[in-house]
């Protein structure tokens, strides 16, 4: 076959097809468990997080609800993901292998900002979030003066961690954070393509701007422990029992379990099961929603 410009043209088409193809055969998850933030900057400022909103009645003047400034900030990180076709393929017009490889790029692109998300929630006991602490800590500082007390959002333990998470409100427990999305280019051009010039091969690339980072830790329970009727139950109550800094409840309740391959057959158990073994009534069944991901343990 003769490399013309209507040759790489079409090939650049048939490149950008099976991307989108692959990108369709993944059905993203993170959207269950983190806000989308759109950025317009390098860096985005979340001191404005820190307390729920909330209605009061209405007596006398407005109380302006004035927001803690706290210095949590998500800095934009660039990704990207580069594949090339040797002329050679062109030329014996044996593409048809090739153009998997670009299924596969898509693919990769549209479960990427899951891979982010859910690593930003296994790497939750060492990342910080808002108030100074890691996200899942023993000691989050809550109310002020001499009502401040600490208070944890984990559950010790040695095993894998399991996650309770309650995703019900507009600011979820988690941010995909968005600056430049998945976008796929080419260097094609015979005449100026430095690489075509040594390499005798065209580059396609796929490339983006994103960032995961945390929301309120207070939606987030994080446990080592076993995942048990008892330990869950006390994690449940313990996030539904949760107060603001000043003293009111939080209204927080618990909507998803969420667990990698580790825990995924006692989580089923646990919550999908009508009865537990032995026949005896599951209290649990359907009490939230069961989340797996493969980018959990």
């Amino acid at each position: 076959m003769d490399i013309t410009a209507d040759v790489v043209r079409s090939i650049y088409t048939g490149v950008q097809t099976a991307f989108q193809q692959g990108r369709a055969t993944y059905t993203p998850t993170w959207t269950q468990i983190a806000t989308e933030v759109s950025s317009t900057t390098a860096t985005e400022d979340y001191a404005w997080m820190g307390e729920f909103s909330r209605l009061r009645e209405w007596i006398g003047d407005r109380e302006v609800n004035k927001m803690a400034m706290h210095g949590y900030s998500l800095k934009n990180r660039k990704f990207e993901a580069t594949e090339g076709i040797l002329k050679d393929y062109i030329e014996d017009n044996t593409l048809g292998g090739v153009f998997k490889k670009f299924e596969d790029m898509g693919y990769a692109a549209a479960s990427h900002p899951d891979e982010l998300v859910y690593d930003c929630l296994a790497k939750g006991t060492q990342n910080l979030c808002y108030d100074g602490q890691p996200y899942f800590d023993p000691e989050h500082p809550m109310g002020e003066g001499q009502n401040m007390k600490l208070v944890s959002n984990i559950q010790d333990g040695t095993g894998v961690p399991w996650y309770l998470l309650d995703a019900r409100r507009p600011l979820k427990p988690l941010i995909f954070q968005k600056r430049r999305d998945y976008k796929l280019t080419a260097k094609t051009d015979d005449g100026t393509s430095d690489r075509v010039f040594m390499a005798d091969e065209y580059l396609y690339g796929v490339d983006a701007r994103v960032n995961a980072g945390y929301g309120f830790w207070q939606q987030a329970f994080m446990s080592k422990a076993e995942l048990t009727a008892d330990n869950f139950n006390v994690a449940f109550k313990r996030m539904m029992q949760l107060k603001s800094d000043k003293g009111r409840p939080l209204g927080i309740k618990p909507s998803l379990l969420v667990v990698g391959a580790e825990h995924l057959a006692a989580a089923n158990q646990l919550i999908k099961a009508m009865q537990k073994e032995g026949g005896a009534s599951n209290t649990n069944y359907n009490q939230v929603e069961v989340l797996a991901s493969e980018w959990l343990d």
